[in-house]
Formats: C-alpha cells, sequence, structure tokens
C-alpha cells in the first residue's frame, strides 16, 4: 500500500493593509483662508432703485455685503498668541467698499476680506 500523501493545509490569509484613500480635492472643497481673512459670497447687486427704475448692468456697483463661506484660524497678537475670528460661516457680513480682493475658485467668485475690514454682522 501507498503512503498516503496529508493534504497541504492552506496558509492563512493575509489581511490587506488598510490604507487612507488618497486625498484628491473635491470640486465643492474650497480650502480655508489664511489668517485672519474671511470668503465670502458676495451679495447680488441692485438691480432697481427705490423709485422703481431698472439699473443698467454698467451702472451696478459691486455689492458691500455678503455671506461667510470659510474663515481663516485668526490673526496672533504680540505674544503669539492666537486670536480666533469673530464671524463663523454662515454669517451675514458688511465690509468696507475697497477692503477686499477678488478671487475665483472652482470657477466661483468671491471675495477675500481681513477681518478689520467687515463693519457689520447681520
Amino acid at each position: 500500500m501507498g503512503a498516503m500523501k496529508k493534504p497541504k493545509k492552506k496558509a492563512p490569509a493575509r489581511k490587506k493593509a488598510k490604507t487612507a484613500p488618497a486625498k484628491s480635492a473635491k470640486k465643492n472643497e474650497i480650502g480655508r483662508p489664511y489668517g485672519d481673512r474671511v470668503l465670502v459670497r458676495p451679495g447680488k447687486p441692485e438691480e432697481m432703485t427705490s423709485f422703481g427704475l431698472i439699473i443698467p448692468e454698467s451702472a451696478k456697483e459691486k455689492p458691500e455685503q455678503g455671506t461667510v463661506v470659510a474663515v481663516g484660524a485668526g490673526r496672533r497678537d504680540e505674544r503669539g498668541t492666537l486670536m480666533p475670528l469673530m464671524v463663523k460661516p454662515g454669517d451675514r457680513i458688511m465690509f468696507s467698499k475697497y477692503g477686499y480682493d477678488e478671487v475665483t475658485i472652482n470657477g466661483v467668485d468671491y471675495y477675500l476680506i481681513r477681518e478689520e475690514s467687515i463693519t457689520y454682522v447681520f
């Protein structure tokens, strides 16, 4: 009689190491402003005067108010202590007429404003 061969035992399956998914820039993700800056979605310019006159596109002034979309971490005082911003995403604000930079992120126009240029929070 022949010697019986023992069946080979299967090696235990190795568990695949979990790796973090690759970080990719999402279209919705816009990042975060640096320091004491605030990213604002501007309000729509006035279409009509209080008298009922329609304002032509060329005469419309840029709005001086908008909605906060993202805020920076804050600014540091003389001692190096981080002072967080007073506004948060979702706040409606009013700001000085010439106190902002226009930026376009993912095809959308925003204003980048320093906290000191904010004059009013609704």
